[in-house]
């Protein structure tokens, strides 16, 4: 019996995960192949396939332009084969499309001007950045957003505000010049600033005090045991906060500065890594995508949400890379040939799609391996066979 519960239990929180990821992965995946799709679309490029997942399709149908849309059984992704294409990667039959008459060409992606491929191509990473916009918007005409007054309630012993005088009370008016007006704009440029100087302009007993800090990165655990290294300052919020609704135009302009702030953020992330002040053990895979989805889902609807936007745009900048495969591999392949005047040869492109692909693999082995680490897979293992 014990051991029916413990499967039991196992398939409920199987499931928790499952479905959220899903959702999150589907909605993230649909937009950007939509982008790809109604913008061929608008420059006439006959479209074969419009797929949700990879692998036998569940079930799909025609529309009258002779689209096959379907849901495929692998659901990692999605894609847009257009006509004349020789796999889902957009790699182009060129024996077949050089044998064909000049009249059946005109609906082709790959004999279309060079601007109209390279808007194609963008519109996936765009449709993200739009996605994330949209629902950041949304969030905030009709939940709101949490704000609270820039206040010091405590400062943490021997944390960086304590070395750099920080007091209970203080108002912080400005970070490196940059006027302050809530204390989530304070945590905003805290994280992005773990290792480097920042100086804050801080209003105490009616004068105004200049300090100077370097926030320092630490772990922290949160609730459901996942372990985050967060650049700290040290201080603690004071005044209280309150939920604020925005009008539909202010939203959408929180809703740009939410999805450049996630832009910044990943950016700094990543050179944190190539100069040593950031882990890469942070990275995460389908597996870390799967569990926060669930984890985030116990939040309810709305967090789930804003964890698809978060997503979305991590989509569309990655897919931006210079690196063949991805979509930002063939814009460099087209400003490539914008300056040539012609394409790169065959094989040149063939040997960019292979390291591509091999790039990718890499990417998604290693940040597997560290889902796989979080998880204590390997720790079970070993006591398995120990």
């Amino acid at each position: 019996m014990d051991v029916l519960a413990g499967v039991g239990g196992f398939g409920e929180s199987l499931w928790s995960y499952l479905i959220p990821f899903l959702f999150v992965l589907t909605v993230v995946v649909f937009f950007h192949e939509l982008g790809h799709f109604s913008v061929a679309r608008w420059f006439g490029v006959k479209v074969d396939t419009f797929s949700i997942g990879f692998g036998r399709e569940i079930f799909g149908w025609n529309d009258k332009h002779g689209t096959r849309w379907k849901l495929s059984w692998i659901p990692l992704g999605g894609y847009v084969k257009f006509a004349g294409d020789e796999n889902a990667a957009s790699v182009p039959d060129r024996e077949r499309l050089e044998s064909l008459p000049e009249d059946q060409k005109a609906g082709l992606f790959h004999f279309k001007p060079l601007s109209q491929r390279a808007a194609v191509v963008a519109a996936g990473p765009v449709a993200n950045f739009i996605l994330a916009i949209v629902i950041f918007a949304g969030v905030f005409t009709f939940v709101g957003r949490t704000v609270g007054a820039p206040l010091v309630e405590a400062v943490v012993d021997g944390s960086p505000a304590a070395a750099a005088g920080f007091a209970p009370g203080d108002r912080i008016v400005a970070i490196d010049g940059q006027h302050i007006e809530s204390f989530e704009e304070i945590r905003r440029y805290v994280t992005t600033g773990a290792g480097s100087t920042m100086t804050f302009l801080v209003e105490r007993g009616g004068r105004e005090v200049s300090l100077i800090a370097a926030p320092e990165v630490q772990q922290i655990t949160d609730r459901f045991g996942n372990v985050h290294r967060v650049p700290q300052l040290g201080i603690q919020q004071g005044g209280g906060s309150e939920i604020i609704r925005s009008d539909p135009l202010s939203a959408v302009w929180l809703g740009v500065k939410e999805t450049a702030f996630i832009v910044e953020r990943t950016f700094d992330y990543l050179g944190g890594i190539i100069t040593g002040r950031e882990s890469a053990d942070q990275l995460r895979g389908v597996i870390g995508i799967a569990q926060t989805s669930g984890q985030v889902a116990t939040f309810g609807f709305v967090a789930l949400l804003t964890m698809t936007a978060l997503l979305s745009v991590s989509i569309g900048l990655l897919n931006l890379f210079p690196v063949p495969l991805l979509d930002g591999g063939h814009l460099l392949y087209y400003a490539v040939e914008a300056v040539r005047g012609r394409p790169l040869g065959e094989q040149a492109q063939e040997f960019g799609f292979r390291i591509g692909l091999a790039l990718v693999m890499t990417l998604m082995i290693f940040a597997t391996w560290n889902d796989l680490a979080r998880l204590e897979v390997f720790s079970f293992l070993g006591g398995l066979f120990s």
